[in-house]
């Protein structure tokens, strides 16, 4: 999803972002997990890297200054560090350095990752997909974690993350939608919202608002300007 100029200047901030934010041990230990997944073919090495990380980097909220978030803003559109922890963006920097030459192997290595994570690796890993190859590769696994009904992997998903916007289908991309309504999320963190507007989205909140109306719930003031979006 992003073009390999943009993805090596990303990679080079999202390191000099966690160095600042690690002591000098981690890093090392970081950086030496880095390279050993570059040349180990199996998936033994990132599957340990990728569990063990938080005990080595701490799991404290990431400090970013302000510059580097603007760097950030320009690279990757709709993205943005906002409430990630240290430990969120050291995995999905690893996940950045895996080789991609050989496809299989790299979906292989990945694809394991997601199916045995825990709740904060399913975040790092549904974090890292605007830089993962292949880009539709991951939609089925996108699809299947808005389907989640735990808030920080939904959260990760739609908040800040410029890939469902650039590859879910439109059904997908309503389904997320409603539910980013549905369950009280934040929709003005969504990016693409209103880039993504349609009939059939329109058509589904006028279904929602009035079964909200009808049980004398509150309406969230977003869908209305959705609904003149979708006209």
């Amino acid at each position: 999803m992003v073009d390999i100029e943009k993805k090596k200047k990303l990679d080079k901030l999202f390191q000099h972002i966690i160095q600042q934010n690690l002591s000098s041990d981690a890093w090392a230990w970081l950086a030496d997990k880095a390279e050993r997944i570059k040349t180990e073919e199996k998936t033994l090495q990132l599957n340990l890297s990728f569990a063990r990380l938080p005990r080595m980097s701490g799991k404290s909220n990431l400090i970013v200054q302000p510059e580097d978030l603007a760097k950030i803003a320009a690279l990757l559109p709709g993205f943005s560090l906002q409430g990630w922890t240290v430990d969120r963006l050291a995995r999905v920097w690893l996940l950045m350095q895996l080789p991609d030459v050989d496809k299989m192997v790299y979906l292989k290595k990945i694809k394991n990752l997601f199916t045995a994570a825990e709740m904060n690796e399913l975040v790092a890993l549904y974090s890292a997909l605007p830089f993962l190859q292949y880009t539709e590769e991951w939609v089925s696994h996108c699809e299947e974690g808005i389907r989640s009904n735990i808030g920080t992997v939904l959260e990760a998903i739609m908040y800040h993350n410029p890939y469902p916007a650039h590859a879910l289908s439109a059904a997908a991309w309503n389904q997320m939608v409603l539910k980013a309504f549905f369950t009280e999320k934040d929709v003005d963190q969504i990016t693409g919202l209103k880039e993504r507007a349609n009939q059939a989205l329109t058509q589904t909140l006028k279904d929602y608002v009035e079964e909200r109306l009808a049980a004398h719930r509150t309406v969230h003031p977003k869908i209305y300007e959705l609904l003149e979006l979708g006209k």
